[in-house]
């Protein structure tokens, strides 16, 4: 089992609790999964749950592969990946609204 780092965009439901006049947003999650496929399709079904739609999930890999590519991972995130490994869960780390039209696509967290 590893972790995986996920970011999720999402666009607007009704209940789905995004601020008022948000177009979407985006989330860093942190997923256990056997694969990242396991893990990213735990996490879309665990949003969509939650009454969130998901529309698009990039994967950036389990902690050793991000450390390998030159990530700077600091103890608060390691934290929070060492809990959803423990946990076999999906952890939310960062909740990122938008407001305008569409996301920056060039950043990961929007």
């Amino acid at each position: 089992m590893n972790v995986y780092t996920l970011v999720v965009e999402l666009g607007r439901k009704a209940g789905d609790g995004l601020p008022k006049g948000a177009t979407g947003a985006g989330l860093v999650c942190y997923a256990a999964g056997t694969d990242e496929a396991e893990a990213v399709r735990e996490t879309v079904a665990i949003l969509k749950q939650a009454d969130m739609a998901p529309l698009d999930v990039t994967g950036y890999g389990t902690l050793d592969e991000r450390l390998a590519e030159g990530h700077e991972i600091d103890d608060d995130e390691r934290a929070l990946m060492d809990r959803a490994l423990t946990e076999n869960s999906v952890i939310i780390a960062q909740m990122t609204p938008w407001f305008g039209d569409e996301p920056d696509r060039d950043s990961p967290l929007n």
